[in-house]
């Protein structure tokens, strides 16, 4: 059963993945395309490129994600707590697309796992070591602190970017944000494809720990190109959904803005991925980053209710995805003594 359980992990990575790009695609391209800065085709093009070049780097940095992340049972147990885990967040991760709604598939992956090693341990399995500090590390404190940063970074930045362009008339302004924003957009879906693909690699390496395929010293290239292909596949496919939430549903908002929030964003993610090593949900940062740009106006431009609805979503994703995978890993527990 052992090579049976290591490819359902691979495929339910996979379709993780695909999703992911499939979702999150918005927060590249959303507010490029709002403002007018790139077309919708260009955009989701630009998005899938970098995506791809940023998730087939880091891989090497995988390596690291998954020694520092969470540590599964040998075998079996081990396998079944990922599939559990994967399933719960690609379950929410359609629910929350179809509801428009902008979530973090790390913070589902990593509420998944949680809810998994516990139902393990309640059927005589094994525990999932290190689940405590990813919760507090990888949910709690980026869920609390990487949108705070976000949205008051761009709100004070707003400040001096009118400042700058005060004398300047404004249709040169907006065609200048447009042409720095596209850049911006290239960036947001680099440090996008950084933080995403850390995460999808470093769960196919522990796939693999578990199933006595590796011992972590190295990360095979088969687990980088299929992690850059499915969330490049998934980028192109493009869920428009929550590009309309963030773009347009969210908050108003003009050239100049949109290039604030996003510079500030691939910045945060950027350093995040390579200078901190943190992990940074690219939806909370966007998201956030979007709504204090936007908010920096003279008159009220945000949909509170809206914003409401998005924040108690978020508090949600790790409690629903752990509750799920608690569920199916019950179910899955018996075919491991088989």
């Amino acid at each position: 059963m052992t090579m049976f359980f290591f490819a359902v992990v691979v495929a339910a990575t996979a379709g993780f993945t695909f999703l992911n790009g499939f979702r999150d695609a918005s927060a590249s391209v959303a507010l490029a395309v709002r403002t007018r800065a790139l077309t919708p085709t260009v955009a989701v093009l630009l998005a899938a490129l970098f995506n791809f070049a940023g998730a087939a780097l880091s891989a090497a940095m995988a390596l690291e994600v998954s020694r520092s992340w969470v540590s599964l049972p040998q075998g079996d147990n081990g396998l079944t707590i990922l599939i559990a885990g994967l399933i719960s967040a690609v379950l929410w991760g359609i629910y929350t697309w179809w509801r428009g709604l902008p979530s973090s598939s790390t913070h589902a992956l990593v509420g998944g796992l949680a809810g998994a090693g516990l139902a393990s341990v309640l059927v005589g399995g094994n525990a999932v070591s290190g689940v405590d500090d990813s919760l507090l590390f990888q949910v709690v404190l980026p869920l609390v602190l990487s949108p705070v940063i976000a949205f008051v970074g761009a709100y004070l930045l707003v400040w001096p970017a009118t400042w700058a362009a005060r004398y300047t008339p404004p249709s040169v302004v907006n065609s200048r944000s447009r042409r720095t924003q596209a850049i911006a957009a290239g960036a947001v879906a680099f440090g996008h494809g950084l933080q995403d693909g850390q995460r999808a690699s470093a769960v196919l390496l522990l796939a693999l720990l578990a199933s006595g395929l590796s011992d972590g010293g190295a990360m095979p290239a088969w687990v980088a190109l299929l992690t850059a292909t499915m969330l490049t596949a998934g980028t192109l496919a493009g869920g428009w959904r929550i590009s309309y939430t963030i773009g347009y549903k969210l908050t108003r908002i003009d050239p100049l803005r949109g290039f604030v929030a996003q510079l500030y964003s691939s910045v945060i993610l950027l350093l995040g991925a390579i200078g901190l090593h943190w992990p940074v949900s690219t939806t909370h940062t966007v998201t956030a980053a979007v709504l204090g740009a936007g908010s920096n106006q003279g008159f009220p431009v945000s949909n509170r209710r809206l914003v409401l609805r998005i924040l108690a979503f978020w508090v949600l994703t790790p409690v629903v995805t752990a509750a799920a995978a608690f569920v199916l890993e019950l179910s899955l527990s018996p075919l491991t003594d088989l």
